[in-house]
């Protein structure tokens, strides 16, 4: 089984495409992760959290970046993050390097029901717990809500805001409250708005296009926002190469969809240790080589072999 989902991750193929590669059943691949796939999610991200651990080695502060990430499914094949029918998704928090590395250290299957504010507690949660302080928190438009932006005021931060949910369409640095209908007028927060525009050209027609960010730095517009792209551009690369690693699959059931997401996690996990040294695709390439049909024992592989092979500088410049 493992074989099979390995390979399929590497290949970036569908799981049910290389089940039948090996001679097993597409059925008994999806019965194999409903039985042991919830205690392998966990200690693959336990190994995951070790790399990061081993690349942060030292470093006592970070900047955080927590993203939302949600699609539906309807049971056809889906190369991408989501969502179950059911309403689950994923959330996750990373570290961004100075380097632009992007590192995973949270993790937080979020169910129907669970609101925002939760799943940004239970990843800062599990960052603080890793030993980090977190220096600035940048979060997508996903979060911003009040009760989030009452948790988070405890540390620096920017949050990207949706410009049609405080309507202000103009270049704008200054005071603003929210304005939600679900609360009353106490229980509102006020924050600094920062509304920026850039120029878009659709169809040979410029037209300006408005961005807004909320924040409590006390920095010049240009600055912040350059700070956010800085620690949050980053994880829209890191998306695309977790997505390189992801497989296909026509099952819908959420441990499914979450194992084979966080393997493909733990492959992007080990190509951000020797990311500048070596391409994603040569990476894949070298995986394949070096260990042979021995990548294929999930167990010897992701649950053993991952720590020396961080010590090992396989591929650095002499």
């Amino acid at each position: 089984m493992a074989r099979t989902l390995i390979s399929a991750c590497l290949w970036n193929d569908s799981v049910e495409s290389k089940s039948r590669v090996y001679g097993v059943s597409p059925q008994t691949v999806r019965n194999y992760v409903e039985e042991q796939g919830v205690e392998v999610i966990e200690k693959l991200l336990e190994q995951v959290r070790k790399i990061s651990l081993k690349v942060l080695k030292g470093v006592k502060e970070i900047d955080l970046s927590i993203d939302w990430t949600t699609k539906t499914w309807y049971g056809r094949p889906v190369g991408g993050l989501g969502s179950s029918e059911e309403g689950s998704s994923w959330n996750y928090a990373t570290a961004t390097t100075k380097d632009g590395k992007v590192l995973l250290l949270a993790f937080v299957t979020q169910v129907k029901g669970m609101t925002e504010d939760e799943v940004v507690k239970a990843l800062v949660e599990q960052v603080v717990a890793m030993g980090f302080k977190v220096r600035l928190m940048t979060l997508d438009a996903g979060f911003y809500a009040i009760d989030v932006l009452n948790f988070v005021s405890q540390f620096k931060y920017i949050i990207a805001v949706p410009v049609g949910d405080v309507k202000v369409y103009q270049e704008f640095d200054g005071e603003y409250e929210t304005n939600s209908k679900r609360h009353r007028r106490d229980e509102q927060v006020e924050f600094r708005l920062l509304v920026y525009s850039k120029e878009k050209v659709r169809r040979k027609k410029r037209t300006l296009v408005y961005f807004a960010r909320a924040t409590n730095l006390n920095l010049p517009k240009g600055e912040v926002l350059k700070l956010y792209n800085k620690v949050r551009g980053p994880i829209e690369t890191s998306y695309r190469n977790i997505k390189a690693f992801l497989p296909f699959t026509s099952s819908t059931k959420f441990v499914f969809r979450t194992l084979i997401f966080v393997l493909a996690v733990a492959f992007y996990s080990l190509y951000t240790v020797f990311k500048g040294e070596v391409r994603r695709e040569q990476f894949r390439l070298l995986l394949i080589l070096l260990f042979s049909d021995d990548l294929f024992n999930l167990k010897d592989f992701l649950f053993k072999s991952i720590e020396p092979l961080i010590n090992i500088d396989l591929f650095s410049r002499r």
